[in-house]
């Protein structure tokens, strides 16, 4: 059977190297490339184009099987119609712009995708959905640390229930003890989707297709974690094999 193409959207590094000069660098984490390649499939990675305009989206998801948002800085918050308080981070406008459009691509033309941390949240806001900017300045039930720095991130510090039939479920079953480097997170969610997992604060930590398996969206990080912790690994091979399916 052919291995499905797992597209991963770049982030940009801009520091200098002794590679790079003084050009910026559009890169995918290699953890997450070893997790797609361990669970079977073949990564590309895919920077944003120069030009969103000139660019067909329905035929650029037509050269993979599979989208893969991984983590990366805060979403621009002028694309779910709100203003910048004070306490966002970094935003890369840029990026923001071409994965919105493509995951409204991807979900049309019916490829797998799977979310990682920023990706949860730039999936819910491409469905029509918004974010808490700042969990610490807009959630008043905040009650656990969502930053774990300067905790190693390759380890868990603290657990999500996983709802009951859910495609989650299926995959790591009804509880995970997982890593946490966010602050922000899913506030309300976009059309087509069911929250899949939370944190005991009452935070979002799992998203999913409300009607299907097309989408599956976690708030951790799991190819930071599924070395040590191989049932993490499972995300992964799911992933993969819903990506699969396209040639059934």
């Amino acid at each position: 059977m052919k291995k499905p193409i797992i597209a991963i959207t770049a982030d940009i590094y801009r520091l200098k190297s002794m590679s790079s000069n003084d050009q910026a660098i559009d890169y995918a984490p290699r953890d997450i490339i070893r997790a797609v390649y361990q669970a079977g499939g073949i990564p590309i990675v895919l920077p944003a184009p120069t030009d969103i305009q000139e660019t067909d989206f329905n035929e650029l998801t037509e050269n993979f099987d599979g989208l893969l948002i991984p983590g990366g800085p805060d979403v621009d918050p002028s694309f779910f119609n709100e203003d910048p308080i004070p306490q966002l981070g970094g935003v890369f406008y840029e990026r923001d712009q071409f994965e919105i459009h493509l995951i409204s691509a991807a979900v049309k033309t019916g490829k797998a995708i799977f979310g990682i941390c920023r990706g949860i949240q730039a999936i819910n806001v491409a469905l029509g959905g918004n974010l808490y900017q700042d969990l610490a300045a807009q959630y008043p039930d905040l009650k656990i640390k969502h930053r774990q720095y300067p905790t190693e991130g390759s380890f868990p510090t603290h657990q999500v229930t996983i709802t009951e039939r859910s495609e989650l479920a299926k995959i790591i079953g009804r509880q995970s003890f997982v890593n946490s480097r966010h602050h922000q997170a899913v506030k309300d969610l976009g059309k087509g989707l069911k929250v899949t997992a939370m944190a005991s604060d009452g935070v979002i930590e799992g998203i999913e297709s409300s009607d299907s398996n097309q989408i599956v969206a976690v708030q951790w990080h799991p190819e930071s974690m599924w070395q040590r912790f191989p049932e993490q690994l499972k995300l992964f091979k799911n992933f993969v094999e819903r990506a699969e399916d396209i040639y059934d």
